[in-house]
């Protein structure tokens, strides 16, 4: 029972836990990633427009003034003042770099008048684009830095003025970019090679990661993104960035997975990448299933709790009802045997109404006898007449008792007549004058004489006050007390009282006194079916019977009989 009851409460329980949890947690973590991937495409917007609004700046200064303009000292350090006060100091220096990648004119804290740059890679890339952003490196301040470079042509000769960025400006673009505990953001070129310092370490495989990118590998014809080959397994998606590429997945790196997407700057020249735990990325997700196990190990414990308190419960209820079966089964075995009993009772008193009636004849033949001469004579004609007499008003006594013996145990049918309720009465006690003096109990009567004729049947009315009277003489045992029965007349009714001065009942057990087999007799003593009996056959005359008791006081009960027997 128990484990059925756990089955049919945990099988949808589980079900629904699981149904809703699967989609709670696949919906969260969509969002999640969703939302990293807004925000790495917001920074990736604001990088670009960093970039592309320094540049901008450089182009304006190359076309709003000449070469001879630019190259005098005190005009570039001038134009410099200008950038630095705008903008907060982002511009270091300026200079200007003729074709041989000698510095001719320079605005700035370091001392770099005529630096050589020939040699120099960014330099070397500038000379073959109208505008050029290098990546980050030391160069001649040996700390990190970068350049914007923009070429212009003056006869036949090339020459550049180029920018440096602050990188800690630079760089705090791509620290603002922080999410949860560990989530963070660099910047990578096309050779793996870091440009601003993370947050956190990144992942063994960052670097190998973003040259498998397809802008670090090269242009591509379309905005589909392959993912790359091995143990990374990237999970490609669309973005509607401005180069129209994503790259993300997770990766196990270190024992942890990492949740990683990668976007490209500077027209595919640099990567933005960005990284998380993925336990911390979706901590929320781990809470709420956390949650969830609780709340689901308590219902579960609250079910099995339950199963097994109802199922006990159910147990015990089903055994209280078979011992009150067998109880039961036992009460009417015990009411057929007094059935029995009754039966063989009326036979024995059937028997010996007949011998008794012949003794009587008897007697009477032989006090017809003595009343001969011959007899008269006799010296003991007196004592033989007084001891005849005796056998005589016995023998009379005998058959009356068996007389009333045989009224109340025979089986007759229940046909109504005017009956005299204090003639029964007298008739019922006369039969208990034996046994009331052997438990020295006292009988008082007080009937009415002006009580009227009621219609009932004679032999119920007889059982009733025959239940009655067993059960108080019962109720006070062997060491005496006082049974009253009362009879009145009021309210068109007759009214009889059974009191006795027994042990009295319960007020909790006073309900189910009338209930059939309910009996307050020890087992064996007593079938529960005398009063059911009583109530059903005073029930049937239209009248009612009550109880009143108080525990060790005694008990009265109260019968309520209509004068028409309910016709």
């Amino acid at each position: 029972m128990i484990s059925i009851m756990i089955l049919v409460s945990f099988t949808p329980l589980v079900l629904i836990a699981g149904l809703i949890g699967y989609n709670s947690e696949t919906s969260y973590r969509d969002k999640v990633t969703a939302h990293l991937h807004e925000l790495v495409e917001k920074h990736q917007q604001n990088i670009n427009s960093f970039l592309d609004e320094k540049l901008s700046y450089i182009n304006v200064l190359v076309d709003s003034y000449t070469y001879e303009d630019l190259t005098n000292d005190a005009f570039l350090q001038n134009k410099l003042a200008v950038l630095q006060k705008a903008y907060s100091g982002i511009f270091v220096d300026l200079g200007v770099i003729d074709s041989n990648g000698v510095q001719i004119a320079y605005a700035g804290n370091l001392k770099l008048e005529r630096a050589d740059y020939s040699k120099a890679q960014w330099f070397q890339e500038a000379l073959g684009r109208s505008h050029y952003i290098s990546d980050v490196f030391l160069g001649y301040r040996r700390t990190p830095h970068f350049i914007i470079a923009v070429r212009k042509q003056r006869g036949d000769a090339d020459w550049i003025l180029r920018a440096t960025i602050d990188f800690l400006a630079f760089n705090s673009l791509v620290e603002n970019l922080r999410i949860g505990q560990t989530g963070s953001a660099l910047i990578v070129n096309s050779a793996g090679e870091f440009q601003t310092r993370p947050r956190t370490e990144p992942f063994t495989n960052m670097a190998a990661l973003v040259q498998k990118t397809s802008w670090a590998r090269g242009p591509v014809a379309d905005d589909t993104i392959h993912a790359p080959t091995g143990a990374l397994e990237p999970r490609p998606v669309t973005s509607s960035s401005t180069a129209g590429q994503v790259f993300s997945g997770t990766m196990e790196s270190d024992g942890k997975t990492f949740i990683y997407i990668l976007m490209p700057l500077k027209g595919g020249q640099w990567t933005l990448a960005y990284q998380q735990e993925a336990a911390d990325a979706f901590s929320e997700v781990r809470r709420a299933r956390m949650l969830a196990l609780a709340i689901f190990f308590s219902g579960g414990l609250a079910i099995i709790f339950m199963a097994v308190l109802l199922s006990r419960k159910v147990v015990r209820r089903i055994e209280k009802v078979d011992q009150e079966k067998e109880l039961m089964n036992e009460q009417v075995i015990e009411a057929g045997k007094l059935a029995s009993i009754g039966e063989l009772a009326a036979g024995i008193a059937h028997e010996i109404n007949n011998p008794v009636a012949i003794m009587v004849e008897e007697a009477g033949w032989m006090e017809d006898l003595l009343l001969e001469e011959e007899l008269e004579k006799s010296e003991n004609v007196d004592e033989f007449k007084r001891a005849l007499k005796q056998i005589g008003i016995q023998g009379e006594r005998c058959k009356e008792i068996t007389h009333k013996l045989l009224s109340f145990a025979r089986r007759t049918d229940p046909v109504h007549h005017d009956v005299q309720v204090n003639e029964l009465i007298e008739d019922i006690l006369s039969l208990f004058d034996q046994r009331s003096k052997f438990n020295k109990i006292t009988i008082k009567s007080e009937l009415d004489p002006d009580l009227p004729l009621i219609s009932a049947s004679p032999s119920e009315l007889q059982q009733v006050f025959m239940n009655l009277i067993n059960n108080a003489i019962d109720a006070m045992g062997t060491g005496g007390g006082v049974l009253e029965i009362r009879s009145k007349m009021e309210n068109a009714q007759v009214i009889i009282d059974v009191a006795d001065t027994g042990h009295g009942i319960p007020k909790t057990v006073l309900p189910r006194m009338f209930d059939p087999f309910f009996t307050t007799k020890a087992v064996g003593k007593g079938t529960g079916l005398g009063l059911s009996i009583c109530y059903g056959i005073v029930k049937k005359l239209g009248g009612n019977i009550t109880v009143s008791s108080s525990v060790g006081l005694g008990t009265t009960f109260h019968i309520y009989l209509p004068l028409d027997g309910g016709n």
